[in-house]
């Protein structure tokens, strides 16, 4: 991909960080997932790690093979035209070159954005990983999206894991991210703390307990995530369809699928 065909799509994907409401991400997990959620308004598609494993047959938690996630990033950039995030959890390597090459490959592919986390490793090794990606991408547009687990890991509580979180997304931001992922912070204050507390735009998981949007906005938030949840509601449907047919009702839910001309004209293209 040419330097001025990335640069419009990441110019598109930062300015929607900066809109006045939050940023939606419904998670996909394939191309027709990715169709799909553009097809319903989605103005930027972002992958669900563990939707993505899970739809190629493989555990969550850094099991994808390599050869599969770029499958997944090249048949999503190809039937989609709004711009495209890729969630690498940890860039499956410790050696921040190898997930530096990764990265690379990923935004040759078509990607604007990436989300990399810190997990269970010391914050140094994640600020190592964002400083060999951005040498190797040298210069090449790419958002990249810095996630701290320290709300899902439980790893602190109150003040002292927005202290944290504030400690880490400091380091992060110094090493070339553009963005801050906090998952699990739910607290409104604690949000809007964090948000307070880092020049990066913040993003939250959709959670039980999360505030509402409009509270989100004014607290700083500019973006959300479905992360795995769209995947699981699908699949949730699926299974009560699935459940019923095998149960005889063979007509069980059919007026409640999508149409198949519906979907069939998202993909006509490929003729």
């Amino acid at each position: 991909m040419s330097a001025s065909t990335r640069t419009e799509p990441h110019a598109r994907f930062l300015a929607l960080h900066r809109a006045a409401s939050p940023l939606l991400i419904a998670n996909a997990w394939d191309a027709a997932s990715a169709a799909l959620w553009e097809h319903a308004g989605a103005s930027a598609i972002g992958t669900s790690s563990a939707a993505m494993a899970w739809a190629c047959g493989h555990a969550d938690g850094g099991t994808l093979p390599r050869a599969a996630l770029m499958d997944k990033v090249r048949e999503i950039v190809r039937v989609t035209t709004v711009p495209v995030s890729i969630d690498i959890e940890d860039g499956y390597s410790d050696d921040p070159a190898e997930v530096a090459a990764l990265v690379a490959e990923v935004a040759a592919a078509g990607a604007v954005g990436i989300n990399l986390e810190d997990g269970a490793d010391a914050p140094e090794l994640l600020a190592a990983k964002l400083r060999a990606i951005r040498g190797a991408l040298d210069g090449q547009p790419l958002f990249v999206n810095a996630r701290t687990d320290v709300y899902l890991r439980g790893m602190a509580d109150g003040e002292a894991a927005v202290a944290m979180t504030l400690e880490r997304l400091a380091l992060y931001a110094a090493a070339g991210a553009d963005g801050a992922f906090v998952p699990c912070i739910a607290d409104l204050g604690q949000i809007a703390a964090v948000a307070a507390g880092t020049a990066m735009p913040l993003n939250v998981m959709a959670m039980p307990g999360l505030p509402p949007l409009a509270a989100l906005r004014e607290a700083g938030v500019s973006r959300v995530s479905a992360g795995e949840g769209v995947f699981q509601h699908a699949f949730a449907a699926g299974l009560d369809a699935v459940r019923g047919f095998l149960g005889g009702d063979t007509a069980r839910r059919l007026d409640t699928a999508v149409p198949y001309g519906e979907l069939n004209a998202l993909f006509v293209r490929d003729r």
